[in-house]
């Protein structure tokens, strides 16, 4: 399960998402919003409390930006989210940092991109070995 959230700034791109969710028949659960106007670290704090409470094993979330989602999903424990604006880091952030929150820009990216971005992050899996002791070291640091 894969719960979604973004702000008014990315309404949009939530859509697309969305859809893109579904040709996929990935099951996900829709955390809003689309009340303009809105704030990214409310819908932050929902998508990833999901992930917490073992609702959702991902997550993704859409700003402006990605980075003031980026910023308060990883002040939760257990979480590890990475903007992306190419697929190179959506692949690799899931390779080596077993990334479980996936946060995208509707300014920086376009539709089309980020489904591309989407399928690179979706369908990697963590690579474990050698990035299992850096991500134990990252989980280190909430305690």
């Amino acid at each position: 399960m894969i719960a979604i959230g973004s702000d008014h700034a990315a309404a949009d791109l939530r859509k697309i998402v969305k859809e893109y969710l579904e040709d996929q028949e990935m099951p996900y659960i829709d955390c809003g919003t689309d009340e303009s106007p809105s704030d990214y670290p409310v819908i932050a704090k929902e998508v990833c409390k999901k992930i917490q409470d073992g609702e959702a094993d991902m997550g993704i979330l859409l700003c402006g930006t990605g980075i003031g989602m980026s910023l308060t999903a990883n002040k939760m424990k257990g979480i590890r989210a990475a903007v992306c604006s190419e697929t190179y880091s959506a692949k690799y952030t899931r390779l080596h940092n077993d990334a479980n929150v996936l946060c995208m820009g509707a300014r920086v990216v376009g539709s089309g991109l980020a489904k591309e971005i989407l399928d690179a992050f979706l369908f990697t899996e963590f690579e474990g070995g050698r990035h299992q002791r850096r991500v134990d070291m990252i989980m280190e640091l909430e305690k």
